[in-house]
């Protein structure tokens, strides 16, 4: 199994395993894919820009959709689509991007950073709730960001 893979896998169980002894809500894991594949879309304009000769994304685009969470889609379209998989300078960066991502969710399971994201997603349920007012919408979030109880 290649690297990226198992990078992926990994991401995949730690927030599976995170959710499932309360630490993340649920909406941490959808947040990941939705950046994941928002990141290999902007890959895969860049790529295709890169052999028609048209505007590229910029590279500060590409390493911000990855430090925001969409590294594992960042990882799998550089694989995939052997795109800045030769340009050390740009590595780097990503890299860079990937443990600083990994230490901010490392610092999630922090009883510091716990409290915060406790915090911080009670004041997103409470806000949804005022600005939707309820319904299926305001349901289907507050479900996201539930912590998982462990008994």
């Amino acid at each position: 199994m290649k690297q990226f893979y198992c990078s992926t896998l990994l991401l995949f169980i730690g927030l599976v395993s995170s959710y499932w002894f309360g630490y993340t809500p649920a909406l941490l894991g959808l947040l990941y894919l939705l950046a994941s594949l928002i990141a290999y879309y902007l890959y895969a304009k860049d790529k295709k820009a890169a052999i028609n000769g048209m505007w590229r994304v910029p590279e500060n685009t590409l390493h911000l959709s990855a430090l925001l969470g969409g590294w594992p889609g960042a990882m799998v379209a550089q694989q995939r689509l052997r795109h800045k998989t030769k340009k050390t300078r740009f590595r780097l960066v990503f890299y860079l991007t990937f443990l600083i991502n990994i230490g901010f969710v490392l610092w999630l399971h922090t009883p510091a950073g716990s409290q915060k994201l406790h915090t911080s997603v009670y004041t997103l349920a409470s806000f949804a709730g005022g600005l939707f007012g309820g319904g299926q919408v305001l349901t289907v979030l507050l479900q996201l960001t539930r912590f998982h109880v462990v008994p």
